[in-house]
C-alpha cells in the first residue's frame, strides 16, 4: 500500500518535470513559427482598398497565378533547388562514405573537421570568394588565358551555372553530416558478406549500403533543398540582375514595395510549395519524417 501511495505522488511530479522541460519548446513553436505565420497568413487574405481600408478575399493568391513572371519563377527556383539537391548528394555521398567507412581514428576525426572547416565562415564570405573565383578577372579566367586556352577573359557569373556551384557549396555540410552519421553505423560485416556471396562494387552499393544509408539521403535531401529554395543571398550575388530566384520576388514585395499582404501570400506558396516537394519525397522513397529526423 505504501509502495502504490508513493507511486500515485510521482506521477504528478513526473507530470510537472514534463510540462517544464518542454514548456520552452512549446512557447518557442508558439511565438516564434506558429504564431507569425498565422499572422503572415492573416495578411495574405487582405486587400488593400485604401488608406487603412481592407478586404478580406484571395485577389494575392488570383495575381499570382495571373501574372506568368511570379508562377514561371516558382517553377524554375523549385527546379534549380531540386537538381542543387541531387548534385549536393552526389558529391557528398562518396565524401561522406570515404569518411565514415574508410578511415579510422585521427585521420578522420581530422578529415570531418577539414569538411566543416569552410563553414566556419559566414556564407556570405563563401559566396563572395566564389565571386573572386569566376568574375572576369577570377582565377579560373586567368589561369585558362595563361594556358592558352581561351584569348580573351571569360565571365562566369551571372548565370544558372555560377547559382548551382554557390548552392551547392553552401550546402554541402547539411548533406555530409547526416550522411557521416548514418553510414557510420553501418556495419562492415554486411558490406564483407555482400561480396563473399558474389556481389560486386554496384550490387553491394545498390542492395547494401544505399538501403540503409536511406534515412540519411532523405533528411540530408530535406534540409539541403529547403535551404536552397529559401536561399536569397546566394542567387542575387552569383545570379546577378538577371536571376530570376522567387524568394527575391518575396523580398521585393515586402522591403522595396511595401506590399506586405502579397508577400505574405508569396510566402504561404513557397512554404506550400516546399511541404508538396518533401511529402512527394517522402512517399518515393518510403520514409517517415520521424525515421528521417532521429
Amino acid at each position: 500500500m505504501r509502495a502504490l501511495a508513493t507511486a500515485k505522488l510521482e506521477k504528478p511530479e513526473r507530470r510537472l518535470s514534463l510540462i517544464l522541460l518542454l514548456a520552452p519548446a512549446v512557447v518557442w513553436l508558439g511565438l516564434l513559427i506558429i504564431a507569425p505565420h498565422i499572422q503572415l497568413f492573416a495578411l495574405s487574405l487582405q486587400e488593400k482598398i485604401g488608406p487603412r481600408l481592407y478586404e478580406t478575399g484571395l485577389r494575392n493568391y488570383v495575381e499570382f497565378f495571373g501574372e506568368s513572371i511570379y508562377w514561371m519563377t516558382l517553377i524554375r527556383t523549385t527546379a534549380l533547388s531540386i537538381l542543387a539537391t541531387a548534385l549536393t548528394l552526389l558529391i557528398a555521398f562518396p565524401v561522406a562514405y570515404y569518411i565514415a567507412k574508410m578511415l579510422r581514428g585521427r585521420t578522420k576525426s581530422l578529415l570531418f573537421v577539414l569538411a566543416l572547416l569552410p563553414f566556419w565562415v559566414s556564407e556570405l564570405i563563401r559566396t563572395l570568394g566564389w565571386i573572386i573565383i569566376l568574375r572576369e578577372t577570377g582565377l579560373i579566367s586567368s589561369a585558362l588565358l595563361s594556358l592558352g586556352i581561351i584569348t580573351e577573359p571569360i565571365e562566369l557569373l551571372g548565370n544558372d551555372a555560377a547559382i548551382i556551384i554557390g548552392l551547392v557549396y553552401t550546402s554541402m555540410l547539411f548533406m555530409v553530416v547526416p550522411l557521416v552519421t548514418v553510414l557510420d553505423s553501418l556495419d562492415d560485416r554486411l558490406v564483407e558478406a555482400g561480396y563473399d556471396l558474389g556481389g560486386n562494387g554496384f550490387t553491394v552499393l545498390r542492395e547494401i549500403i544505399i538501403p540503409h544509408a536511406m534515412p540519411g539521403i532523405v533528411a540530408g535531401c530535406i534540409v539541403v533543398f529547403m535551404l536552397t529554395l529559401g536561399n536569397i543571398l546566394t542567387p542575387a550575388l552569383l545570379g546577378g540582375k538577371n536571376s530570376l530566384w522567387f524568394t527575391d520576388q518575396i523580398f521585393q514585395k515586402f522591403i522595396v514595395r511595401f506590399n506586405w499582404e502579397q508577400g505574405s501570400a508569396f510566402g504561404f506558396l513557397l512554404l506550400l510549395t516546399s511541404s508538396l516537394i518533401v511529402w512527394a519525397g517522402l512517399k518515393l522513397t518510403r520514409q517517415s519524417l520521424a525515421t528521417t529526423m532521429r
